[in-house]
């Protein structure tokens, strides 16, 4: 068995004894028919771009200001499982519905966004790397990390919320040596398990990898880009695909654990995601096509997000449904996965062509991120703890945390983490040099 994450399990809200979603009852209700679609054959080339393309072996600004911005959502949905009534480590005594408006949202795209952003930073890493190098960097840039959060960064998490039970933190820090997994025990990775699974999805995918490098794979990528010929085709083969691994998985594996074992579905979720990530940059005709298609992107994101909401609602009692509970959160699990694809792709689509752009500070900021990641949510709990002890209003309690966690993760990158080689090595950074 493996330590788990509890608080990120599918949000709470259903009228239903459990959180297991209902996608295997697709078969149940007449769905499918409005999962058809029809898409007429056009190349992706045949539509000329009105910006430059640009060759992957150059460095994509607009890929490095997304990695920064899925990163701040982080901060504030982290921040905000203080607030919300959903199941998390430690909460705040005053508890607000209005979080979970937003972040119901951004639950179903922010690591999909993330995750889709490390499969092309992943065949980045590859570039002209032999398998064997490529395993050495994937090793020192997740796996030391990871082994490190788990002593060193995650344990203060499991300290705060159960710091009743000890008299200090050195006399619950040896319970971590007992290696009994969360939550019987205090060992896990708790939000690290994004660095796990990158690590074994990298390792998944290198075959891939090596094989979209050479020549061998142009008649594939022929073939994806005609299989990918319109907008229609874009958004709906991939979550078509996504739906059809969840609606096989998700009766065995319900729940969002990620403790790998029991979590073959959300592994394979995100999998996808990753995977296309790779698919997308390695193809620049794919990856252009994205960009110029941003438009109808963007119509078929808030079309969908409208069904969505609609079924959120009926679960926050706001509006009445003329369906059960069950067929209701049904529609919304399937919804939900149409969501994730196409605010992702619609994200890509309008960054790259709007953030490609260099800025001074950015290839700090970047460089930044990793750490600040591997860091965020232990300061948001250790700092949350004291500042929802003091007898403010929850926005202050809110915004208290979200810029003092910002400033602690900031100061302690530039002054403990950015200059020294030892700390650099541990937090997955390559040496200073000199």
């Amino acid at each position: 068995m493996f330590p788990y994450l509890r608080h990120e399990a599918p949000p709470e809200g259903w009228k239903t004894s459990t959180n297991c979603v209902r996608l295997y009852k697709i078969g149940l209700l007449d769905y499918k028919k409005s999962l058809t679609w029809a898409s007429h054959a056009r190349f992706f080339a045949e539509k000329k771009s009105d910006y430059e393309p640009t060759i992957n072996e150059q460095r994509r600004y607009d890929l490095d200001w997304l990695r920064f911005i899925a990163i701040a959502i982080l901060l504030f949905f982290h921040t905000g499982m203080w607030f919300n009534h959903w199941g998390w480590h430690v909460k705040n005594n005053e508890l607000s519905y209005s979080f979970q408006y937003w972040m119901i949202w951004s639950h179903y795209f922010r690591m999909p966004l993330l995750l889709f952003i490390s499969g092309a930073g992943t065949y980045m890493a590859l570039g002209k790397r032999t398998p064997a190098k490529f395993r050495v960097e994937r090793f020192k840039r997740l796996f030391i990390p990871l082994i490190f959060g788990m002593f060193v960064i995650v344990p203060p998490q499991i300290y705060y919320e159960h710091i009743k039970e000890y008299s200090g933190y050195w006399d619950f820090y040896k319970t971590v040596f007992n290696f009994v997994p969360y939550p019987k025990g205090s060992f896990s990775w708790h939000h690290l398990w994004f660095i796990l699974y990158l690590l074994i999805y990298s390792m998944m995918a290198l075959p891939f990898l090596k094989y979209l490098c050479s020549p061998k794979s142009e008649n594939f990528k022929q073939k994806y880009l005609w299989l990918l010929s319109s907008p229609a085709a874009l958004l709906f083969i991939p979550s078509v695909f996504i739906l059809f691994t969840q609606i096989i998985l998700r009766p065995y594996f319900p729940e969002e654990t990620h403790d790998l074992l029991k979590d073959w579905a959300y592994f394979t979720f995100y999998f996808i995601f990753f995977v296309m990530g790779i698919i997308c940059y390695s193809f620049p005709a794919l990856w252009q096509a994205i960009g110029n298609n941003r438009k109808h992107l963007l119509i078929a994101t808030i079309i969908s997000i409208i069904p969505f909401y609609i079924c959120y609602f009926h679960f926050r009692d706001l509006i009445v449904l003329p369906w059960t509970d069950d067929q209701v959160e049904t529609v919304f699990d399937v919804i939900a996965i149409f969501v994730s694809w196409f605010t992702v792709i619609t994200i890509i689509a309008y960054g790259q062509h709007y953030l490609n752009k260099p800025h001074p500070w950015l290839s700090k900021i970047s460089e930044g991120l990793y750490p600040f990641y591997i860091l965020h949510q232990t300061v948001i709990i250790a700092i949350g703890y004291y500042i929802c002890q003091l007898p403010w209003s929850i926005a202050a309690k809110y915004w208290t945390i979200c810029f003092l966690t910002l400033v602690s993760c900031a100061a302690f990158y530039l002054l403990l983490i950015q200059p020294f080689n030892v700390m650099r090595f541990l937090f997955g950074l390559k040496p200073k040099s000199k």
